[in-house]
């Protein structure tokens, strides 16, 4: 890589360890000023009106709005696609970039880490066809990514969130190799530079309003990404951080402990399964199923509020473009009604509901209950007077059950 300016020709050797406190040293006399505690405030101010600045900027910009909103579409059609987002940067960039990752992760939004650096050295690979590379380099022109640029294929979308206000004027978007393709900036910019505000040009304003943007473009896409799924973000956010104070303070209050599971154990929640959606100008088919069974929690798909298709009956499908509306199987409609669900208490044991399930299909009861209780049963779970769970009758009796 190059290097900037000449290498000294003699460099100061550093001591191997730090040097010795002096004996009179009292730490009790080592008080913070008031020109340190301006100091501190002063950086406060400033990155708070940097934040100001830039909210004013996408607040009033069209053109601004209009860039983030092609990056969130950009980064949904990505996830909807089995691909990803991969960031990159270097140094303070690069710290920034990591941080992002980890939040889109956290919010069920597929992401990776890549350093330019690793990546002409192999890691390069990571980069799929579906994927989408956003870049963090305030100046623009990093030299590690200019060289990493020509190596990315033109078809894979890229996002810059630099301090340039026009692609025009940022030395990776008017690179040859992003010629024709699809490129998208996200600016950056400060009111001032951070060597004026600080007298050193440090990155911390800068990276402050990057991480803030960042954020923000997670939270929408996760918003869009989930609501049209049928899910929550804050529920794919409690489901990936168990741990930690944010995991117990998510966690819902759990009931005491009991000796033998309970039909509430083994339920999905019905809101938390997302509901399918027809591509454009088509019926509802097999295939949009499947799509919404790789996102669903277990892999119950509803076709609406009132119906549901069973992870047993979804493995069955063959057709995947045959219309879902009036398809039937051994067991009867795919699409199962919610009227059709037998209510089961939730706080029924397993056991409980299994030797229910046998006197009502065995001849003490005539066999009354075969009719009803049969393979492709599914089993509403009913807490406080409302049905809130599915059970998939197999879960209780086993897979042999007939």
């Amino acid at each position: 890589m190059p290097v900037n300016g000449p290498l000294p020709e003699q460099i100061e050797k550093l001591p191997i360890t730090p040097p010795e406190i002096a004996e009179n040293f009292d730490p009790k006399l080592f008080k913070t000023d008031h020109r340190t505690i301006s100091k501190a405030l002063h950086v406060l101010a400033t990155e708070r009106l940097a934040l100001e600045h830039l909210e004013e900027l996408y607040r009033n910009s069209a053109e601004a709005q209009e860039s983030l909103s092609r990056a969130i579409n950009q980064i949904i059609r990505a996830e909807t696609r089995h691909g990803k987002t991969i960031f990159i940067g270097v140094g303070k960039s690069g710290h920034i970039a990591k941080k992002l990752v980890a939040t889109f992760v956290s919010l069920g939004i597929h992401a990776q880490f890549l350093h330019p650096i690793e990546a002409l050295h192999g890691d390069l690979g990571v980069v799929r066809p579906n994927d989408t590379v956003v870049m963090i380099t305030f100046s623009g022109r990093t030299p590690e990514l200019m060289s990493l640029l020509p190596h990315i294929q033109p078809g894979i979308p890229l996002v810059i969130m630099s301090g340039h206000l026009s692609q025009t004027t940022c030395p990776l978007l008017t690179h040859p190799a992003r010629r024709n393709a699809i490129n998208i900036l996200l600016p950056t910019m400060i009111h001032e530079s951070e060597i004026s505000s600080f007298g050193v040009s440090a990155p911390t304003t800068s990276t402050t309003i990057t991480l803030a943007l960042g954020d923000s473009l997670a939270l929408s896409v996760a918003d869009e990404l989930h609501t049209a799924a049928g899910l929550q973000t804050p529920a794919i956010f409690a489901a990936n951080h168990p741990g930690g104070a944010i995991g117990a303070a998510l966690k819902p209050p759990s009931a005491p402990p009991t000796p033998t599971p309970r039909m509430a154990d083994l339920a999905t929640v019905v809101d938390q399964v997302p509901i399918a959606s027809a591509r454009p100008g088509l019926p509802l088919m097999c295939y949009d199923i499947l799509i919404a069974a790789v996102r669903s929690p277990r892999g119950y798909v509803r076709t609406s509020p009132n119906h549901i298709i069973s992870p047993r009956r979804i493995q069955r499908l063959q057709h995947l473009e045959q219309p879902v509306a009036d398809l039937q199987d051994d067991m009867g409609n795919l699409e199962v009604e919610k009227t059709d669900w037998i209510s089961v208490l939730g706080s029924s044991t397993v056991e409980e509901c299994k030797q229910w399930i046998l006197q009502m299909r065995g001849a003490a009861s005539n066999g009354r209950g075969k009719s009803f209780l049969r393979r492709g049963t599914l089993l509403g779970i009913v807490d406080h007077n409302e049905v809130t769970g599915i059970v998939e009758i197999e879960d209780v009796m086993g897979e042999d059950f007939v």
